[in-house]
């Protein structure tokens, strides 16, 4: 089958899946075998395009021109073959997770839910495989908008609230900052489609530069680089297959995806470094990372402190690329795996807590792991992740941005980076600890009765992540070597 094709197939699955899957809203386990059969095929499609760009070529197709100079293409370069194989194998994960979730907590509106987050997947087989600005920004639009419906499911005044928050500043900032930044690359480079090199001439001043690179950071809402993350906490508010979905699957990786891609596609590592108009965007990563890791600090409520961690986590990415070292974009792509994978565990694990146990706050898992060892268990590894401890895959993405921090002399980037790295020890080593060495509360316990594990669906895609959360530090060969073929290392 020709990489076209597949590409093709890779956007057509998951679309229909959306068609199909209301079909059958009165038969529930049909529903959800569509979903999981989607998926499925998804991950085949996905992975019979690796061996392809292993092998050097660039599948493409589409060419549809909506006006003159703006097309509707599709091409597969390594970073968005990462992206692509991320998004693809945790949809199956997340599916299998969903049923046990949505069926445990009786959520309303379970096909609606199943319909969007395939429309999302969709989308975002759109953004991964995306050729040109225009493609990336209409598929990055769609991917908003599928969303939101998700965001907003329990329909209650703090699901519309927060997705009110979620869809005003994720539309606002790329209707008001992207569009003129992709209209203005356009005008200046005469055309919209990435390459490795950059596209933009070097006739164009140094300020204006610049400027057009802040318009892109912030216009891309979905990296939630401070001032411009509000709406991350806010959707928290959604169930907790729908923050898997924000903080792992889709929406904040096509976010830092976004931003590296223009990195490295638009702007072009040598032309940024020779222009010099990237260190305020290493300060400004900077920021984000630390000012976020203090906010999680202080929150009780454990999805709030993973949504901010997630906050901190995506600017790791955003840093690394300011770098403009080969070593900290591979570090970039990198982490967008490694923390895919350990941040989705770490929700899961929530979500799996709060269906056996009925508990939403820090302070009310003493001794929880006891009752619930696998989910537990899971969190720790996925914790161990997010502070970069071996054998987990967020010591492999430190590593790398670290490398290229010491090979650029970045001290800056190298600071924030041990210094986050202890404070991400100080807000989740103390609920692995509360989990298992703390005695329960006897009060609550006689107010919530016994329980035990969550249902055997969410323990088997927590624990599925957990392992891959190792197995991507033990077997990194593949997603290193695509990583490294982004920035032209050992070519």
């Amino acid at each position: 089958m020709s990489g076209s094709t597949l590409i093709l197939l890779a956007l057509a699955i998951p679309a229909a899946a959306a068609l199909l899957i209301p079909l059958f809203h009165r038969l529930p386990n049909v529903r959800e075998a569509v979903t999981l059969l989607a998926a499925g095929l998804l991950v085949v499609v996905v992975y019979s395009i690796v061996p392809l760009v292993f092998a050097g070529e660039v599948p493409m197709t589409g060419g549809l021109e909506v006006m003159p100079g703006v097309v509707i293409a599709f091409s597969v370069e390594p970073l968005g073959m990462i992206f692509a194989c991320v998004a693809s194998t945790l949809w199956i994960v997340n599916s299998i997770y969903s049923i046990g979730y949505m069926r445990g907590n009786n959520e309303p509106r379970q096909t609606s839910f199943y319909v969007c987050f395939a429309v999302a997947l969709s989308s975002t087989m759109g953004i991964a495989f995306s050729d040109n600005l225009f493609t990336i920004f209409l598929f990055y639009e769609i991917l908003t908008l599928s969303t939101y419906p998700l965001v907003v499911h329990k329909g209650d005044d703090a699901a519309r609230i927060g997705g009110r928050i979620y869809l005003s500043i994720l539309l606002g900032t790329s209707m008001l900052l992207l569009l003129p930044a992709i209209i203005w690359t356009g005008a200046l480079a005469g055309t919209l489609t990435f390459n490795r090199g950059g596209i933009l001439p070097e006739t164009v001043p140094v300020a204006m530069v610049g400027v057009l690179l802040l318009l892109f950071v912030y216009g891309i809402g979905k990296a939630a680089v401070m001032p411009i993350h509000f709406w991350l906490p806010a959707a928290m508010v959604a169930p907790t297959p729908v923050s898997a979905l924000l903080h792992a699957v889709a929406v904040v990786k096509a976010g830092v995806f976004t931003v590296t891609k223009v990195v490295v596609y638009v702007f072009g590592v040598d032309y940024l470094v020779s222009a010099g108009t990237a260190g305020w965007m290493m300060w400004l990563a900077g920021f984000t990372v630390i000012a976020a890791s203090l906010v999680a600090l202080r929150q009780d409520n454990l999805k709030k402190r993973l949504a901010y961690s997630t906050v901190s986590q995506l600017s790791y990415v955003v840093l690394a690329a300011a770098i403009l070292a080969p070593l900290s974009l591979v570090g970039a792509a990198v982490h967008i795996a490694a923390h895919a994978v350990s941040k989705i565990t770490l929700f899961f694990a929530a979500g799996s807590v709060y269906t056996a146990a009925h508990v939403t706050e820090v302070s009310q898992m003493n001794g929880i792991g006891r009752r619930m060892p696998w989910t537990m268990g899971a969190f720790a590894i996925g914790a161990l992740s997010m502070i970069g401890v071996p054998p987990t895959a967020g010591f492999l993405s430190k590593w790398f941005i670290l490398s290229g921090a010491y090979s650029a002399e970045a001290w800056l980037a190298v600071g924030v980076i041990v210094l986050s790295t202890a404070l991400n020890a100080a807000y989740f080593l103390p609920i692995v600890y509360t989990a298992f060495a703390r005695k329960e509360d006897e009060g609550y316990v006689k107010h919530h009765g016994d329980h035990g594990e969550a249902p055997l669906p969410i323990v088997i895609a927590l624990t599925a992540t957990a392992a891959g959360t190792i197995l991507l530090f033990l077997f990194p060969g593949p997603l290193v070597a695509l990583a490294e073929s982004m920035v032209g290392i050992g070519q």
